[in-house]
């Protein structure tokens, strides 16, 4: 049995991503109740009143993400 530990860092990260993408790819397992989406929305709003950080466009986040690949 092969551990996380023994990979790379390379393969721990496609381990991951991959492991995400299948999450992923079942939409019923991402479906959240409308409390659950509220408790989210009440932290991220609470996390901006902190630190006002807005973030970034995903459109800059993806050009990024492009240019590395």
């Amino acid at each position: 049995m092969i551990k996380y530990r023994d990979l790379s860092i390379d393969e721990g990260l496609r381990l991951v991503e991959n492991l995400r993408d299948d999450i992923a790819a079942d939409n019923e397992t991402l479906k959240l109740t409308p409390d659950q989406r509220a408790e989210l929305d009440r932290r991220r709003l609470d996390a901006y009143e902190v630190d006002r950080d807005p973030g970034r466009r995903a459109s800059d986040v993806l050009d990024d993400i492009r240019r590395r690949l």
